[in-house]
């Protein structure tokens, strides 16, 4: 095997984990895989894994000295090494070894290094390693050290676990060991070295003690956390203590699943929908640690969450003053002014006066004059160079060129468009010049043509797609001016895309254009006897410059022809500019310094241009500075970015000589990262003839023009300026002079003097602009002829800007002549010098100091290592969330970097922004390289970029959230108030004329009907007199998948099936009465004979789903737990379901030799029992009723005979059920008010039951509502899942269902039986949608019921007055304030009001049933404004918990309650729902008032925060608007953290776009910060029978690692 694949094998082995997290399986997987070939020998020396290694130190090798801004990393982080091994010996280590631990690797040794490859590899580290472009080297050092402050109190973040699908793999070569410092590797690790040239000078890393330290859990990586499994158990030990710590509420006693077994054993269902089919989420049998309480916990997810616990400990802000506001004063926190903060102080700064413009004789009245006199004079005289991407000079366009060519241009605008009466273009009209990058020549031709011809040419970028980032908002700008016409060139014409006729189609946003193309052999030659008017300079309009603003939108800066001149002479006298003088320009020439040198001045001066276009600089960053040695340039125009880029590539390229030079212009010389390009490039080529004094920065704006600009002096003694300043003044708008020692400052240069003719104040940033005092820092000010005018059709924004009148503080004028805002934020400095700290569009207002993106970019780039963002792109700004700005960074990472160098990346400018700047980063997103919407000119659209964040489609591959250290602005926590004596409440309530919350149903003693089975005390009774009196009517019809009849049971076929079951139990199962039987049966007919049977045996029947045939392991554990918590005495089923509780699946997931005796009543003995059994008290139990909470608990009550049949009678009387009536149900009859309608009600009240299983459903979602129809039926059940099946399946169906004849008009009542609050979202939506079937928009109405009551309300809406006996009024539906409700109170609002929460009533109480509202702490009665417990007091209230250890005085607690006050001999039982009443304006048919119920959540979900009572469902509703690709999303507190699970409909990439919607609109909506966001696949997330979510299922599975998330974002 070769050396090479060896090694990368190896490496394989060691950091596997880099790319993200594995689970176990995947690990062991892997590892056998990987190992397989290097097991039976052991590893010999070039076997051994050669970890490319880049140290710091160069011991003994020859070679230049590296850097300084290195300082101190290496200790830094070995220090942090040793702290953390020492912290977090029970994390996992980072890196893990595929090896045995007895086999460890020899150490490995290196191959020696010769001198020569050492001088090499030092060469190419010294030169152009960092990204030269932002080091300042008192940057750089300020950011080391902060990173040094930060280790003393080393944070632990945990890393985001990332499912290893999203994670790109990358090439091997980009790891490095753990100890040692990946800092600032060098460039050539990517390029040279990759066939894995040891470049390191050290001699050998001691291996064993790196896989020691490992293997021992002890990290010695250099992340601040983990991510993958640990081998050992000391992790297992240390979160079994904090879990112990870390008491996780304890639940009420009846057993917890989660503490039985260790699968996940409830069964998750969901309906399989025609859209989404929804699988259970099959959480395997991970090994799960239990702890005290009963919740699993895997080591690894929880240990992060420990990791965030403790680091959010630490208290980051000054706390909260706590003290309780009351509800509706939920005030957000204000800033207070921090009493520190710096004031200004020194004299007040005077306006500053630029030198006198010299006039020269000889300077043209006007720029068409200059034209005119170089074009006639000397023709020959070259003006323009242009080049191709090869660097070869492709174009000469010479003075007399220039002058014809525009005149033919100016002829053939003015006379060739149009007709000769109605001319297009008339002088003054505005013109769009549409000219790619790369061809300036023709380019300048249309300008001058332009101003020849007396129009106003509006340069712009070409615009590439229909789409194109910010071409949009140009559209706009040429719409506002009144644009018709576009100048552009041939080959850009060719370029435009085309519609399939041919003709450029209109682009978005844009007005109709005609494309006129400007090359000479398309125009006609002008007649001898035209020529171009040339006026001397005056106030009409020259050309209008596009401006692009913070939040994208496109103004047009208008500039006059005297300002254009005076502007040009202005540039002329600053910059020595001489004729015939070479220039070359690497600027864009369309606007700006690039324009204003490369285009205006040079033709005024007859100077030489050499265009380098941004296509050349990308193949050859080298290009400028091998024109400036070729045409010995005097002067050339670049950006920071060129510098930069030039360093880079520099290393190859010997013969360079820059002592021609005498002016570099820096155009963007104001920021704050030009003074590292500065600094860097004079360092590098000062030995190639660059001068000091030669480097010019200049400032300017599209409003003023060139502000200022230094001049290139002679005297090379005298340095450049610099201001040291404090950074935290500068938030504050003082400036304050600094010691370099500080970290936190910002070094500045200063960008020269004012423009000739030029005074500049500074101005504050308040509305009357005032000069400010010389501490202060404000927005500059010009006043000169030479600055734009205008923005072309805005006035106000231009008074604000053009027509400003600065103020000294006594209020007198600073002159009578108005001022233009430059936009740029700076001071004057000493001797007269512009200093310039920012710009107003990259100013951000947190918490009210202000911050300047440039400078946080500036941070951001100076921290190590400083290659990881690709080529520097980064974008900083702020988005707004819950009433301040907050700081967002995306950057763009390197190709090869790991997800782990992300993560130490990002960690680490989270601290040196904090440190340097004192502010919180509230979101940092990494995308892939090249992927942030671009500028034509290949920089960031910051507009562009912030829209895709914020509608989430930026798609990052590394999110890191800091809601935590960033928003304090949260309200202030509620502090529960010293109990109130219950007594006093009472009285309150009376004085403030509140009435105790309590209703009742209509009273059972007074209602004369006349019902037979009401003598009968028994329901097996009622089935015997029901046999004998009317033996044919049919009782239940079970209708199949298509629809038709499946099997159907009369009176007395059911009778005779329930005696044979009797016999069968007694006889084969050898049954007392008394037993518990089991009754697993699918829904049927079946299993209503065997419910009979059971009472007519004297057993009791417990009903349970049967196991999922496709789903057995899942499935089959809660049978059994419910079999052996019920205590059954035998089971009884289906020959089919027998077979599969015996076979070998059903094996493998439970002991099947535990099973009780299993009856099958597939056959069946033909005797008839002795005699059929009577209980002998009504009070005796009759069945158990067994269900799954949604919390996770299963809980047994018992139903006595006499409460079965008050149950019975109570629906009977509600719902008018008689024997000529027929009842479809579409429900599972298995527990609560869905197995009373199944099974029961029938008996009891003789009326038919259509039954449809909601299983058939998934296979014919139409089943349910054409049964209604066909029927004729006038009342139906179903549950919400049946009802979002039949939305999400039929929903395009309506139109074919209504020509197969579906009609739901004479459905009177649909009603949704639950145990939850009302959806009304879900049920407005089914109304609406089978509205057009003939569904009257009343008929849909809910349901309640709990464990303790199974049917509290049960709403039937009357749709006519004159049916007899009409059940009550339209369910109403209320607006709350949902902040209110959090603090437990209930305020109502106005529909659409903020904050509101629609609730709907849960339906009429039923007869005989009476609810009061209590306080679940207190036990007292509640007045009608407060949220409470609901308690109900009911004959068909449930008797108790059955719990297998007879522990009911626990329990006792929630059946039979009294309240501490007011009426205190009832009983009443606690439902565990919170809710509130309220009395409608309805009355009743009895002439009452209506009391309406609302339910608003249950009691153990809710979720207390900061003092406040959240429930899920409301965040829930929140998340699932933030974003089009959340389907699905359940949210649970682990450890005070709030944890928001999403599913995601769309691409993996979309993961991450997630986070930062959910924090955002999670804050803004409920003012709490979210912890962890999970991200997972579609039907992640369990849901049960009912449809509802089992949200402690959920943790459970997140804690123990078994969701299988695509990605889990740990928020700071």
């Amino acid at each position: 095997m070769s050396h090479g694949g060896c090694r990368s094998h190896h490496a394989e082995c060691l950091f596997p984990s880099l790319t993200g997290d594995i689970t176990q399986k995947g690990y062991e997987k892997k590892r056998s895989k990987l190992i397989g070939a290097y097991l039976p020998q052991p590893p010999t020396a070039n076997g051994a894994a050669v970890v490319r290694c880049r140290l710091q130190h160069s011991e003994g090798a020859p070679g230049r000295a590296l850097h300084s801004g290195n300082i101190g990393v290496c200790d830094i982080r070995e220090a942090a090494v040793r702290e953390r091994a020492a912290s977090t010996a029970g994390n996992r280590p980072l890196f893990y070894f595929r090896f045995g631990v007895d086999q460890a690797l020899p150490p490995e040794r290196r191959a020696p290094v010769t001198p020569a490859s050492s001088t090499r590899y030092h060469r190419r580290r010294s030169s152009g390693s960092r990204d030269e472009r932002y080091r300042s080297d008192v940057h750089t050092e300020a950011v080391q050290a902060a990173l040094a402050k930060h280790k003393e109190r080393k944070m632990a973040v945990p890393m985001p676990s990332k499912r290893r699908s999203l994670v790109v793999q990358t090439s091997m070569d980009a790891y490095t060991p753990p100890d040692t410092s990946s800092g600032s590797e060098d460039e050539g690790s990517v390029q040279g070295d990759s066939q894995g040239t040891p470049t390191s000078s050290q001699g050998s890393i001691n291996m064993e003690h790196w896989i020691s330290q490992a293997i021992h859990g002890s990290t010695t990586s250099t992340t601040s956390s983990s991510s993958t499994q640990s081998g050992g158990s000391g992790a297992a030990h240390r979160l079994a203590d904090v879990m112990a710590q870390t008491h996780i509420e304890n639940h009420s006693a009846p057993p917890d699943v989660t503490t039985y077994t260790s699968e996940h054993s409830i069964q998750v269902e969901r309906p399989q929908g025609s859209t989404t089919s929804r699988t259970a989420p099959k959480y395997g049998n991970a090994e799960l640690m239990e702890t005290g309480d009963g919740v699993p916990v895997s080591s690894r997810v929880s240990a992060k969450i420990q990791q965030l616990v403790n680091t959010l400990k630490r208290p980051k802000r000054p706390p909260l003053r706590e003290f309780f506001v009351d509800d509706f004063e939920e005030l957000l926190e204000v800033q207070q002014p921090d009493p520190n903060q710096p004031k200004p102080e020194g004299a007040q700064m005077l306006a500053v006066r630029g030198e006198q413009l010299g006039v020269v004789t000889n300077w043209p009245p006007s720029l068409e004059a200059a034209l005119q006199r170089w074009g006639t004079i000397s023709p020959k005289a070259p003006c323009l160079t242009t080049m191709d991407t090869n660097g070869k000079p492709l174009y000469i366009l010479t003075y007399g060129k220039l002058w014809t060519r525009s005149m033919k241009v100016a002829y053939n605008i003015l006379h060739k468009l149009g007709t000769k009466q109605e001319p297009m273009v008339r002088p003054g009209d505005r013109v769009a010049l549409v000219f790619p990058n790369n061809d300036p020549a023709a380019s300048m031709v249309a300008f001058y043509g332009c101003l020849l011809a007396e129009v106003v040419p509006v340069p712009i970028e070409v615009p590439l797609t229909r789409k194109d980032a910010g071409s949009q908002q140009i559209g706009f700008l040429l719409g506002s001016c009144g644009v018709t016409v576009a100048l552009t060139s041939d080959a850009c014409h060719k370029g435009l895309p085309k519609s399939p006729t041919g003709e450029i189609p209109q682009f978005k946003g844009w007005p109709k254009l005609l494309w006129f193309v400007t090359e000479s052999k398309h125009l006609s030659k002008p007649p001898r006897d035209w020529f171009p008017h040339i006026k001397d300079a005056n106030n009409d309009t020259a050309y209008i410059e596009y401006k692009t603003c913070k939040d994208g939108s496109v103004l047009g800066v208008t500039v006059t022809r005297i300002a254009l001149l005076t502007h040009c002479q202005a540039l002329t006298q600053a910059c020595g500019y001489t004729e015939a003088e070479t220039i070359v320009n690497v600027l864009d020439f369309k606007k700006d310094v690039g324009l204003w040198h490369g285009i205006l001045t040079s033709v005024m001066n007859m100077m030489h241009v050499i265009s380098i276009p941004y296509a050349l600089m990308k193949v050859n960053p080298l290009s400028w500075i091998q024109k400036v040695c070729q045409y010995k340039a005097k002067v050339a125009c670049v950006k920071s970015r060129d510098m930069h880029w030039a360093l880079v590539a520099h290393r190859d390229q010997r013969d360079i000589n820059l002592s021609s030079l005498r002016m570099l212009i820096v155009a963007d010389g104001a920021n704050p990262w030009s003074i590292s390009s500065c600094d860097a490039f004079l360092n590098v080529f000062q030995s190639k003839g660059l001068r000091q004094e030669v480097i010019c920065p200049c400032a300017s704006s599209p409003e003023a023009l060139t502000v200022a600009i230094r001049r290139p002096t002679d005297d090379s003694n005298q340095p450049p300026g610099r201001g040291v300043l404090s950074m935290h003044g500068l938030t504050y708008g003082v400036i304050r002079v600094d010691s370099e020692e500080k970290l936190s400052v910002l070094t500045v240069q200063d960008v020269g003097l004012v423009m000739p003719g030029v005074p500049i104040p500074s101005v504050r940033l308040n509305l009357t602009p005032q000069l400010c005092q010389w501490t202060f820092s404000w927005n500059l000010c010009v006043c000169a002829i030479a600055t734009g005018t205008s923005y072309y059709g805005l006035s106000g924004m231009t008074k604000n800007t053009f027509e400003v009148f600065p103020v000294t503080s006594s209020g007198a004028p600073v002159s009578e002549y108005p001022f233009v805002r430059t936009g740029l934020l700076g001071f004057v400095g000493p001797g007269g010098l512009v200093f310039v700290v920012g710009k107003m569009d990259g100013l951000m207002v947190v918490s009210g100091r202000r911050h300047n993106a440039d400078d946080i970019v500036a941070t951001a780039l100076a921290v190590e290592p400083m290659k990881f963002v690709y080529r520097g792109r980064i974008a900083v700004f702020s988005v707004t969330v819950l009433h301040d700005e907050r700081i967002v960074i995306v950057a763009e990472q390197r190709p090869d970097s790991t997800e782990e160098d992300s993560f130490q990346w990002m960690s680490r400018v989270l601290q040196a922004i904090d440190s340097i700047h004192q502010v919180g980063v509230y979101c940092l997103a990494l995308v892939p390289a090249n992927t942030l919407p671009k500028t034509p000119l290949g920089g960031i659209h910051l507009s562009e970029t912030k829209q895709l964040f914020l509608e989430g489609s930026l798609h990052p591959c590394n999110v890191l959230m800091c809601p935590h250290t960033c928003v304090t602005n949260l309200p202030k926590p509620r502090q529960k108030q010293p109990e109130i004596g219950p007594a006093s409440v009472m009285v309150g309530n009376l004085v403030s004329g509140k009435r105790i919350a309590q209703a009742s149903g209509r009273d059972l003693g007074q209602i004369e009907d006349n019902d037979q089975a009401r003598k009968f005390l028994f329901l097996s009774e009622v089935l015997q007199w029901r046999a004998q009196t009317t033996p044919d009517h049919v009782l239940y019809t079970l209708l199949n998948c298509r629809g038709a009849i499946a099997s159907s049971l009369t009176c007395v076929q059911l009778h005779k099936r329930a005696e044979k079951i009797a016999v069968m139990l007694l006889e084969r199962g050898h049954l007392q009465d008394g037993d518990h039987v089991a009754l697993v049966y699918p829904p049927g007919i079946d299993l209503i004979a065997a419910f009979y049977g059971c009472l007519y045996a004297g057993c009791v029947p417990i009903t349970v789903r049967p196991p999922h045939p496709q789903n057995i392991a899942t499935t089959l554990p809660t049978v059994k737990m419910i079999v052996e918590v019920s205590r059954s005495a035998c089971l009884m089923t289906t020959q089919l379901i027998c077979k599969l509780l015996r076979s070998r699946e059903a094996a493998a997931a439970v002991d099947v030799r535990a099973w009780p005796p299993i009856l099958d009543t597939d056959d069946l003995p033909k005797k008839r029992p002795a005699q059929i059994y009577k209980p002998s008290n009504p009070d005796t139990l009759a069945y158990l009723d067994f269900s799954v909470s949604t919390t996770g608990m299963l809980a047994g009550v018992k139903m006595c005979h006499a409460a079965t049949s008050a149950f019975c009678r109570s629906i009977k009387l509600q719902c008018e059920l008689y024997p000529s009536r027929e009842v479809a149900i579409c429900l599972d009859p298995y527990c609560g008010l869905g197995f009373v309608l199944w099974c029961l009600c029938s008996v009891y009240s003789g009326h038919q039951s259509i039954l449809i299983p909601p299983s058939e459903l998934e296979t014919n979602p139409a089943l349910w509502l054409l049964a209604v129809s066909q029927y004729k039926v006038r009342d139906t059940f179903c549950s919400y899942s049946v009802m979002e099946l039949c939305t999400k399946g039929l929903g395009s169906q309506t139109e074919s269902l209504k020509a197969r004849g579906l009609d739901l008009s004479r459905v009177r009542t649909c009603v949704v039986v639950a145990e939850e609050r009302p959806r009304i979202a879900l049920t407005q939506s089914f109304s609406k949608l089978f509205k057009d079937l003939g569904l009257h928009p009343r008929a849909v109405s809910t349901s309640f019921g709990c464990r303790v009551n199974l049917a509290i309300c049960l709403q039937l809406t009357a749709l006519s007055p004159c049916l007899q006996g009409t059940s009550g009024p339209d369910p109403t539906t209320v607006y709350v304030d949902m902040r209110a409700l959090r603090h437990d109170r209930v305020r109502l609002v106005e529909r659409g009001s903020p904050h509101s929460l629609p609730l709907m009533e849960s339906g009429k109480i039923l007869p005989g049933v009476r609810i009061i509202i209590a306080n679940p702490e207190t036990k007292g009665p509640l007045g009608d404004s407060h949220l409470g417990e609901i308690w109900v007091h009911s004959a068909h209230n449930a008797s108790g918990y059955f719990t297998i250890y007879g522990d009911e005085s626990l329990q006792s607690d929630h059946f039979n309650s009294r309240l501490s006050f007011g009426d205190t001999q009832t009983v009443w039982a606690r439902t565990g729902y919170l809710g509130f009443l309220r009395r409608t304006e309805l009355t009743d048919a009895n002439g009452e008032r209506h009391d309406a119920l609302y339910v608003v959540g249950a009691l153990d979900e809710a979720m207390e925060l900061r003092g406040m009572r959240y429930h899920p469902i409301d965040i829930e509703t929140s998340v699932i608007r933030a974003h089009k690709s959340v389907t699905e999303c359940a949210v649970f507190t682990w450890t005070n953290l709030l944890v928001v699970v999403v599913e995601l409909d769309g691409s993996e990439q979309e993961a991450l776009d997630l986070v930062p919607l959910v924090t955002n609109v999670v804050l803004e909506e409920h003012y709490l910060v979210v912890g962890v966001v999970v991200v997972v696949d579609i039907g992640v997330i369990p849901i049960n029978s009912r449809g509802e979510k089992q949200r402690m299922h959920l943790r459970d599975g997140f804690l123990a690692d078994q969701l299988d998330p695509i990605y889990v974002a740990y928020n700071m």
